[in-house]
């Protein structure tokens, strides 16, 4: 227990910092309240409760008839990959004895206001470097991939924009599903038939809901109701404001230049794949923000994630084939974080990304939009069946992989590092 309430308070502010810390670099709900939970008990505050949504946290301290409780109000925040590992090791420090809590404070109020790792120039171009590689796993050809990289710097150039005015970031989806659409219809009407439905969707993939859909049917199944509802509910905004956007771009462009004809990619050849791979890991890279030591980490996760899904998809059909696929990445990334001493969501993150169905939304609801409702079904329904399935390999990934254990008693009120390892950071 903490030897004074000077202490107590003290650590109190830690784990309200480590809580904003986490929640801000993109923790799922329920990792981050088991998180909180074993550094409370490792702490010596036993009595603590902790309640996460997409939105904010809750925290309180103390017995129940004299409770201190603390409301963190945040905004909903992707996985930032880098600052999730750097905090990894402020823990593993502390748990240690390396540091105290008071140097923990300082190193991750330090993290928080740490700039970027990546410049904007290299952001945008990472944006079009990852839409051209997606552009031929979508089965574009080299018109599609042009245009479909194209169109991602475009949206970089908008997310750059959306970052540094707030009236443009609650708009910023429909704006640059708009852009994209009619830019993509424009050139197929001025400059010659191609495939633009699949440039479009490259051009706008970083922006489409799908690892925000799979934490979210993870999170219900967990049974974290509230984090697990918000979070579909605001990946289904999202989805409607990019179809939105897609259809009125495609409108005006058709409207001022005529009806294009959409004809098929131009085939290309194998080797092309394990160029579009690279290219997909490197842009994760950037768009993560993870470590540039981990660089090829991402790009081989990447490639074994999406070899594996494919192969298994063909073999066993695409519900327990991404199931499998999802199972393996899960084991595997637990693998490498205990022989890297590593948080695994440096490489699970990227190769959960090759997986999750968000693309399949994207063609659900284009389709609802077009009144061709039972294809808009039929393709919603297989977008659910796809994210349960990938959220159930990775929780049974879990419950194989997990290490956790009780934090006994102590009079130093430490635990060891590989017990928070395991829940602090999250697969997705």
């Amino acid at each position: 227990m903490p030897q004074n309430a000077a202490g107590a308070r003290h650590d109190v502010r830690f784990l309200l910092t480590m809580a904003r810390a986490l929640h801000t670099a993109g923790t799922t709900a329920q990792r981050l309240e088991d998180s909180l939970d074993l550094l409370a008990r490792g702490l010596g505050l036993r009595n603590s409760q902790f309640f996460s949504t997409p939105t904010s946290i809750m925290c309180a301290f103390g017995e129940l008839e004299e409770q201190d409780t603390h409301l963190l109000r945040l905004a909903p925040a992707g996985p930032n990959i880098g600052k999730l590992s750097r905090l990894d090791r402020v823990v593993s420090d502390l748990l240690d004895g390396v540091i105290t809590t008071s140097e923990a404070l300082v190193r991750v109020e330090a993290i928080e206001r740490e700039a970027p790792p990546y410049g904007a120039i290299t952001t945008i171009l990472a944006f079009g470097l990852g839409s051209a590689g997606i552009a031929r796993f979508l089965g574009g050809g080299v018109v599609e991939i042009a245009v479909g990289g194209m169109l991602g710097v475009l949206t970089g150039v908008l997310e750059a924009a959306a970052e540094r005015r707030r009236s443009l970031e609650r708009v910023y989806e429909p704006i640059a599903a708009f852009s994209a659409a009619f830019i993509a219809t424009s050139i197929s009407a001025l400059l010659g038939p191609y495939a633009p439905s699949t440039a479009i969707l490259a051009g706008i993939v970083v922006l489409l809901p799908g690892l925000v859909l799979t934490n979210a049917v993870r999170e219900l199944a967990e049974r974290h109701l509230a984090s697990g509802t918000a979070r579909l509910a605001g990946a289904t905004m999202i989805l409607l404001g990019l179809i939105f956007g897609v259809a009125l771009g495609d409108r005006t462009a058709t409207a001022l230049f005529g009806t294009v004809r959409e004809v098929a990619p131009a085939a290309l050849p194998l080797w092309t794949i394990p160029i579009a791979l690279v290219a997909a890991g490197i842009s994760f890279v950037v768009v993560l923000k993870a470590e540039p030591k981990d660089t090829w980490w991402i790009v081989g996760a990447c490639a074994v994630s999406y070899l594996l899904a494919s192969t298994s998809v063909r073999v066993t059909g695409p519900e327990l084939g991404l199931f499998m696929a999802a199972l393996f990445d899960g084991v595997a990334a637990a693998m490498w974080g205990r022989w890297r001493n590593r948080p695994q969501i440096v490489v699970l993150v990227p190769a959960t990304l090759m997986l999750v169905p968000g693309s399949v939304g994207f063609r659900s609801l284009s389709s609802l939009l077009e009144r061709d409702t039972i294809d808009g079904v039929q393709t919603a329904f297989a977008m659910v069946l796809a994210a349960t399935a990938i959220s159930a390999g990775l929780l049974v990934a879990t419950s194989i992989s997990d290490r956790r254990r009780r934090v006994r008693g102590s009079g130093s009120g430490r635990i060891r590092t590989d017990e928070f390892r395991a829940v602090s950071v999250p697969p997705a």
